[in-house]
């Protein structure tokens, strides 16, 4: 009896409460396991010898949730330093492409010099980290809005002048739009930044660590085994 215990005790010691915030069709719990990068890293956790629970809350509760430690991991975070004095990043386990939006009757263009775009209001979602320069641009007019869907919006009303976003989570969100504001918008072809995606664990976990190493190591022998690939094809990429 006292053996059955031990083990349960170990098992549930192992189940990571992972969390991420509505990023479809990386993250999202209404999609089947939970949309791509969901997938990778509960597959990758699993591989590890982690079991794991995922929660889908706003971006700013999953990342003070990290923070606090009540969540252990957090699924599609991007590199910023801040956010080394709350938890542990992982290697890249996927690629982001970051980029602007404006309406379709719209001049700006941008060409890799953030100076040009100061004029211009650009709805952002509070708390992303987009890249390094354009974080810290404080001459930037960045207006804080909850997600994307609010953020486009906007632009199509012509509340904002521009938005950014990752391409395929642009054009996920964007095909659900009204047509007015689907076909209102365009992307900017210059890219603001490749971004690397990955899991950050939380400091207050002991083994956070631990947890980094064997999730890097599952992702590289599923790199290496072909099923990293065969899921990146399962969602169209």
């Amino acid at each position: 009896m006292l053996g059955l215990l031990m083990l349960a005790q170990t098992a549930s010691a192992d189940r990571l409460r992972l969390v991420a915030d509505a990023w479809p069709p990386f993250t999202d719990a209404t999609m089947v396991n939970g949309g791509l990068a969901t997938e990778l890293v509960t597959t990758a956790l699993a591989r590890a010898g982690y079991g794991s629970d995922f929660e889908q809350v706003p971006w700013a509760r999953a990342l003070l949730g990290v923070e606090e430690g009540r969540y252990d991991v957090l699924v599609n975070a991007w590199y910023n330093d801040d956010r080394t004095h709350i938890g542990q990043f992982s290697g890249s386990y996927l690629q982001n492409s970051i980029l602007f939006i404006k309406r379709k009757d719209s001049s700006i263009q941008y060409n890799g010099n953030l100076d040009e775009l100061h004029p211009y209001p650009i709805a952002i979602v509070r708390g992303y980290a987009y890249s390094g320069a354009f974080d810290n641009d404080d001459q930037l007019q960045k207006v804080p809005v909850h997600n994307f869907s609010m953020a486009v919006r906007m632009l199509a009303a012509d509340r904002v002048k521009l938005t950014l976003e990752d391409e395929y989570v642009a054009r996920y969100y964007l095909s659900r739009e009204l047509p007015r504001v689907r076909n209102g918008v365009e992307f900017l072809p210059q890219p603001l930044s490749l971004n690397h995606l990955h899991i950050l664990v939380s400091l207050k976990n002991p083994d956070h660590a631990k947890i980094v190493a064997a999730f890097d190591k599952a992702i590289g022998q599923m790199q290496a085994d072909g099923s990293y690939a065969r899921l990146l094809k399962q969602y169209g990429m």
